[in-house]
Protein backbone atom coordinates (compact mmCIF):
# COMPACT_ATOMS: atom_id res chain seq x y z
CA UNK A 1 0.00 0.00 0.00
CA UNK A 2 1.12 3.54 -0.74
CA UNK A 3 0.05 6.53 1.32
CA UNK A 4 0.18 9.86 -0.49
CA UNK A 5 -0.96 13.40 0.16
CA UNK A 6 -3.87 14.66 -1.88
CA UNK A 7 -3.65 17.52 -4.30
CA UNK A 8 -6.23 20.16 -3.26
CA UNK A 9 -8.56 19.31 -6.17
CA UNK A 10 -8.62 15.56 -5.47
CA UNK A 11 -11.30 15.82 -2.78
CA UNK A 12 -13.75 18.67 -2.50
CA UNK A 13 -16.14 19.77 0.22
CA UNK A 14 -18.82 17.88 -1.71
CA UNK A 15 -17.04 14.55 -1.11
CA UNK A 16 -18.55 12.86 1.93
CA UNK A 17 -17.49 10.09 4.30
CA UNK A 18 -19.03 6.74 3.36
CA UNK A 19 -19.51 5.97 7.06
CA UNK A 20 -21.03 9.14 8.56
CA UNK A 21 -21.50 11.74 5.81
CA UNK A 22 -18.93 14.25 7.14
CA UNK A 23 -16.47 15.90 4.75
CA UNK A 24 -14.06 13.30 3.34
CA UNK A 25 -10.31 13.66 3.78
CA UNK A 26 -9.22 10.06 3.12
CA UNK A 27 -9.61 8.12 -0.12
CA UNK A 28 -8.89 4.41 -0.10
CA UNK A 29 -8.37 3.05 -3.60
CA UNK A 30 -9.48 -0.58 -3.75
CA UNK A 31 -9.44 -3.03 -6.64
CA UNK A 32 -13.21 -2.66 -7.08
CA UNK A 33 -13.69 1.05 -6.28
CA UNK A 34 -12.88 3.83 -3.86
CA UNK A 35 -13.97 4.45 -0.29
CA UNK A 36 -14.07 7.94 1.20
CA UNK A 37 -13.69 8.67 4.90
CA UNK A 38 -13.65 11.68 7.18
CA UNK A 39 -10.51 12.20 9.28
CA UNK A 40 -12.04 10.37 12.26
CA UNK A 41 -13.08 7.26 10.34
CA UNK A 42 -9.93 7.33 8.20
CA UNK A 43 -7.83 7.07 11.36
CA UNK A 44 -10.16 4.45 12.84
CA UNK A 45 -9.86 2.19 9.79
CA UNK A 46 -6.28 3.05 8.79
CA UNK A 47 -4.76 -0.28 9.90
CA UNK A 48 -7.28 -2.33 7.95
CA UNK A 49 -7.08 -0.02 4.93
CA UNK A 50 -3.30 -0.46 4.92
CA UNK A 51 -3.86 -4.20 4.53
CA UNK A 52 -6.43 -4.15 1.72
CA UNK A 53 -6.15 -0.88 -0.21
CA UNK A 54 -4.02 -0.38 -3.30
CA UNK A 55 -3.45 3.22 -2.19
CA UNK A 56 -4.60 5.46 0.62
CA UNK A 57 -4.68 9.20 0.00
CA UNK A 58 -4.49 11.17 3.25
CA UNK A 59 -5.74 14.72 2.82
CA UNK A 60 -5.97 15.59 6.52
CA UNK A 61 -3.17 18.15 6.13
CA UNK A 62 -5.80 20.35 4.45
CA UNK A 63 -7.90 20.52 7.63
CA UNK A 64 -7.81 24.12 8.85
CA UNK A 65 -5.32 24.92 6.10
CA UNK A 66 -7.64 27.54 4.68
CA UNK A 67 -10.13 28.94 7.20
CA UNK A 68 -13.71 29.15 6.04
CA UNK A 69 -15.28 32.60 5.52
CA UNK A 70 -17.35 31.95 8.65
CA UNK A 71 -14.14 32.05 10.71
CA UNK A 72 -13.78 35.80 10.14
Amino acid sequence: MTQTLLAPADLSTADRCDRCGAQAFYRAVLANGDLLFCAHHGREYSARLAEVALEVHDGTAAINGKPSPAAY
